[in-house]
């Protein structure tokens, strides 16, 4: 009987993973290329503002402001993948010498107060993309006004074309790619969760991988 419930228990787990996984795989793709573009053009971006600073002693003022807006990008983009891949800096030790169902249920306990801090993180975090409606960006600008509210958390109407008009951007487009990395980084949690949930019922249970994964770290 214990072994039956084990078994369903399995399957069932192993249903719910199934389209998690595909989601994560899918939607950290996308992050990834959008990071690569955001990292390109940080590059180019510096570049320039070397040339004009040193070689034309004439410094632009854009070029910090836009780098800086690219690079939170590039993180909250890049930071969950780093995270189902394993590529974040750990201490492995202990659940290395642990008995493997052991260290497999260490990492699941450390798992879940993970995604507890995560989850805890997502009001402060609108709250804050919020408050970056209230202030304009010191150099950027855009020449349109879009309002979408289910896009922007800055605009009250539906959808709107204001035309074509210089307007500053919105610090809260630069807060939200914490807040967008935060969400990605509890989608990663959750099925990391499954995994070692499944692998703590049957250590042996066959897992497919990332299909995009890079190896990351040293052994």
């Amino acid at each position: 009987m214990a072994a039956s419930c084990g078994e369903t228990g399995l399957s069932a787990l192993l249903r719910i993973l199934q389209p998690i996984s595909l989601l994560n795989t899918w939607m950290l793709r996308i992050g990834r290329q959008l990071a690569w573009v955001a990292l390109a053009i940080m590059v180019v971006v510096i570049f320039l503002q070397v040339v004009f600073r040193y070689g034309l002693n004439n410094a632009l003022p854009w070029p910090d402001e836009l780098a800086r807006f690219f690079m939170l990008w590039m993180t909250g983009l890049v930071a969950p993948t780093a995270f189902r891949w394993g590529g974040f800096v750990a201490i492995d030790l202990i659940p290395r010498t642990l008995p493997t169902r052991l260290g497999i249920f260490l990492n699941l306990i450390l798992l879940c107060i993970c995604l507890t801090v995560l989850v805890s993180a997502v009001p402060l975090g609108l709250k804050h993309v919020l408050s970056g409606c209230l202030f304009n960006s010191a150099t950027l600008y855009v020449p349109f006004t879009l309002e979408v509210d289910w896009l922007s958390p800055c605009n009250s109407k539906a959808f709107a074309w204001g035309g074509f008009e210089w307007n500053r951007v919105k610090l809260s487009w630069m807060f939200l790619s914490v807040f967008v990395g935060v969400l990605l980084l509890i989608a990663v949690s959750v099925e990391l969760i499954l995994r070692n949930a499944i692998l703590l019922i049957d250590p042996d249970t066959p897992l497919e991988d990332d299909p995009d994964r890079i190896m990351v770290g040293s052994d």
